[in-house]
């Protein structure tokens, strides 16, 4: 494992905020980042994808329906693929009211988050990479950057060495995880990048998660919940590789992962994982 990643992991768990708060915000903007931090993660997670004139944004789906009102602002662009749209284009929508009609984890509901507050959400912007990257080294914070799977497509070497080198230019190789399901891309951006932690996204068991990681030079599993085996987390934290479970929203499964040793945890509520961990 050849980076120093002691900064990322000198918490005991680190609690990671999914998405950014997205109990508390619209996920993927710079307002849950803000959430997240103010509630006390020690980390955000993130998304990225590629617009058609090969800017990096944070958003999680291949399409900008569900986070947005495109459908309203470009309603003839069906299926209103991220990649069909250029970052101009997507600076005219509002990536925050769905947020506040929707409601989605009954947070305004229940009077965790007020009305009022958010409200603020409604008009908020597209997120570039450039941006959720500084405003994380603004506020001395860290961040788990996902770069997602383009599949079968020109821009897949592209979007890894457009991260590596925008995590290279900022000198943030001490505060970002760089993590995948497409594990091709994970051995692009070790061969791009020598420093920079990787974590290996999986979502099915895997029937040696050890020789995974080593093999992609990696120095964290980030396997789904109930994909990995208490045994498997105990062994790969012995062999110095860190584990970090996604998504852990029940206060008993956090403490069962934690008592585990985890080494951290992906939440939709860092505002409860705070109350539990340091």
């Amino acid at each position: 494992m050849p980076t120093d990643s002691s900064r990322i992991f000198s918490h005991p768990v680190l609690n990671i905020a999914h998405r950014g708060a997205r109990s508390l915000a619209p996920e993927n903007t710079l307002a849950a980042a803000r959430k997240a931090l103010q509630v006390g993660a020690h980390m955000w997670e993130l998304d990225v994808g590629m617009t058609l004139d090969g800017e990096l944004i944070v958003v999680h789906d291949l399409t900008l329906d569900r986070t947005s009102n495109v459908k309203a602002i470009y309603p003839s662009r069906s299926p209103w693929r991220v990649h069909d749209f250029t970052l101009k284009e997507l600076q005219h929508l509002d990536f925050g009211s769905w947020f506040v009609e929707q409601d989605p984890f009954g947070e305004i509901a229940s009077g965790a988050l007020s009305l009022q507050e958010a409200k603020t959400y409604q008009g908020e912007p597209v997120l570039t990479l450039q941006d959720a990257l500084t405003f994380t080294l603004e506020h001395d914070w860290l961040v788990n950057v996902e770069i997602k799977d383009l599949g079968n497509s020109h821009s897949e070497s592209e979007i890894v060495y457009k991260v590596v080198s925008l995590v290279k230019d900022l000198n943030m190789a001490d505060r970002v995880i760089i993590s995948s399901f497409n594990h091709g891309y994970l051995e692009c951006a070790r061969s791009l990048h020598t420093e920079v932690a990787l974590g290996v996204l999986v979502s099915f068991p895997h029937p040696n998660p050890e020789a995974l990681v080593r093999k992609l030079g990696a120095q964290a599993y980030h396997p789904m919940l109930h994909t990995v085996t208490l045994h498997e987390i105990s062994k790969l934290r012995q062999e110095g590789y860190h584990v970090l479970v996604w998504v852990a929203n029940d206060e008993q499964t956090m403490r069962d992962l934690m008592d585990a040793g985890v080494s951290g945890l992906f939440t939709d509520f860092p505002q409860n994982l705070a109350r539990i961990v340091s």
